[in-house]
Order: C-alpha cells, then structure tokens, then sequence
C-alpha cells in the first residue's frame, strides 16, 4: 500500500486567529518556529497559507511537498518541507505504548491525540513531534533561508492537516495508520482456534414451537413532519460518512459545498435540494470532476500562474485549428474551455444552454484534458 498521501489545496482563510487549534498541531508550529532562522519569512509564509496560495499537498514519510504560487513575482515554487523519520525501534517501542492501552487507538481514530500518549512515548525515548533543528526545507525559489516563504506555508498549512488527523503526522514521521492499526490487533488477547474446537460440543437448546397463527407484521407510522425517504438517504450517508472517517479521508465542508457532495452522492435527493442551490446540476457535474477542487473551478476565477496558462494555451494550440484565448484561469477554444485548478490540474468544460458545463476528465495535461471534453 502507498505510504504517501495527497490532500487537495485549502481555500483562502479570513482571520489571523492561531494556525493550530490541538494541541499536537501548536507543538507542531513550535518546532518550526524555533528551528526558523528568518521570522519575516515565517509571517509572510503565514499570509500565503491564508490566501490559499499553496496548492495540493502530498505528505509521505520524512516530507511535505507542495506547488506554492508567490503573488509577489506570479511564479510558482515546488517547496519541499522535509522532518526526520523515526528509526524502526522507536516504532516498536510506540506501538508497544499504542497496543497497552485501548483508548489510544480509539482516539486517534477519533481524530484526537491523546496526550497521555504523547507523554508515555516520550518515557520510553520516542519523540513524535520534531523540534529545534528537525526541520529542513527545499525549494525553487532564489531565497536562501531556512524555510523559506513558500516551506513555511507548506509547514503553516501542514498544521490543519494535522488538526483534522492526528495520522498525518504518524505518516510524515514514517509509518502509516495501518502499522499502529495491526500493532493493537496484535495486542489483543484471545483463544487459539485449536483449544476452542478441543472443548466438548454442548448440545443445542430445543428449538421453540411454531405458533398457530404468523405474527402480523409490525407497522410503526412515521411521526408527523417526519419524511421516511429522506431518513432513509441520511442514514445511508451517515453510513459513507462513517466510513469514510475510518479510512481518514473525511474533510469539514461549508454547507453549500456539503449540498453538492450530498447530491452527488444521492442522486435521488437531488430534486429535494435544487432549493438550496439553483444550479446543482452543474455543481454536482463540477463535484464528479474534482470534488471540492472540481466546484472551485466550477465557482470562482482566479489569476493563475502565466507560465502555466502560457503552457496549456500552446498545448491547446498543438492539437486544434482555431487560435486558443487565454484569460486568468481559463483557456478558450470554440465551444470548448479549460479551467486551472488550485490542484494544478485543467478541468474541461463543454458551452450547453447558455453557460460551461463540465465535460470530461480533468487532467495536469492541458491537451490531454481538453481531448476528453471534445470526446463526451
């Protein structure tokens, strides 16, 4: 199984409250600030974080890597942040601290870190947050410093990552949810197979007798304002959900956003929530695409970086006969168009009724996306 893991790029964020709301993300940020060698490049690193400008990350064991676009000189860097990975017998001797005690597991399934944990792993010398001099940084940018604008918002964002789940900082010290899941299935007592079949067979219990009449069925009327079908798609969702949030890949959504996902995901709820959003259809296409990344090219325009527009409006150019036009995140072509997504991917769109709907697959080749728009 891959031991990296993809996040899509975060909107911009109004505020200047705190960057981490649990305690293990504030640590987090500590051993990145202590270790910085430029306080001006963590605030303006701090800015870029909030404005959005970093885009999908990718967290593997021992690093943090994402495209950062710089407003400054509208150029996007490959900022690498990098931590040290924890030896193999400092994993055995945390798991060992994870299997001796349930709640641990559970909380950290919960999205929580618990402290005590923290602390029993400290007791037998394993350190899960790095610190002063654990961080290093590389990226394109001519900047010499350590980090640098674009590794420090990559570290700032980083931090609501693991705000969301505790599990991303595990991966980016070495080890996956599934090492610390099998440790406490491992420390979990049982019967050998063997000694339970060895045991005498009990005999079974009489069965019980057959009633003269079939029992009539149980009817319960629904409760007054109470939809049956409706309660029906929301458990079902609550079920996706669930799992969802097992497997680690559950994300906070604004309640428009929330409105597609539910859409997309039930399509027989669709008509029950055209209300709430005029044109869903097109949201939910939108979602199909890309989800939350998908509805931002649907939703919003933006300036994107000129080398990349310039690259997929020649790409464009390669592959049809009609002069591209290229504005802000867009390229143009007939009845075709193309949107550049935060994610660093092109998103096709098709003129219908009026307006761009999404059509096709999107793709990081700009060519290669517009191809599966003129195919659907």
């Amino acid at each position: 199984m891959s031991q990296a893991r993809g996040f899509p790029a975060f909107p911009p964020v109004r505020g200047t409250g705190p960057f981490a709301k649990t305690w293990w993300g504030r640590e987090w940020l500590a051993g990145l600030e202590d270790s910085a060698l430029d306080e001006a490049q963590l605030r303006v690193g701090r800015r870029l974080a909030r404005g959005g400008h970093v885009g999908a990350i990718t967290v593997s064991p021992g690093r943090l890597s994402a495209l950062v676009q710089d407003p400054g000189d509208d150029t996007a860097y490959a900022a690498v942040l990098r931590v040290p990975v924890l030896p193999d017998a400092d994993w055995d001797r945390f798991a060992a601290q994870v299997a001796a005690e349930a709640g641990h597991i559970a909380a950290l399934l919960d999205g929580e870190m618990p402290a005590a944990l923290a602390e029993s792993a400290a007791d037998v010398g394993v350190a899960l947050l790095p610190g002063i001099g654990d961080f290093d940084s590389e990226c394109g940018c001519p900047g010499w410093e350590l980090p640098c604008r674009h590794a420090a918002a990559v570290a700032y964002q980083a931090a609501w990552l693991l705000d969301a789940d505790p599990f991303v900082l595990l991966l980016v010290r070495g080890r996956g949810r599934e090492f610390l899941l099998e440790s406490a299935d491992d420390g979990v007592a049982g019967v050998r197979a063997e000694e339970a079949f060895a045991e005498p067979a009990r005999p079974l219990p009489e069965p019980p007798g057959v009633p003269d009449e079939p029992a009539a069925a149980l009817s319960v009327p629904p409760a007054p304002g109470v939809d049956p079908e409706a309660l029906a798609l929301l458990a079902a969702d609550a079920a996706v959900r669930a799992r969802a949030l097992l497997a680690g890949v559950v994300t906070a959504l604004p309640l428009a956003d929330d409105v597609v996902r539910f859409a997309a995901t039930h399509p027989a709820a669709a008509p029950r929530l055209r209300a709430a959003r005029p044109d869903l259809d097109r949201a939910v296409a939108a979602w199909r695409q890309g989800g939350v990344a998908g509805l931002r090219a649907l939703d919003t325009s933006w300036r994107a970086p000129r080398d990349a527009v310039a690259r997929a409006r020649d790409a464009v150019a390669s592959v049809v006969d009609s002069p591209p036009e290229a504005a802000a995140n867009r390229v143009t072509v007939g009845d075709a168009q193309l949107r550049y997504g935060r994610d660093g991917r092109w998103y096709p769109y098709r003129a219908r009724d009026g307006g761009w709907w999404p059509s096709g697959t999107a793709d990081a080749d700009a060519a290669a996306a517009l191809l599966t728009a003129a195919d659907a």
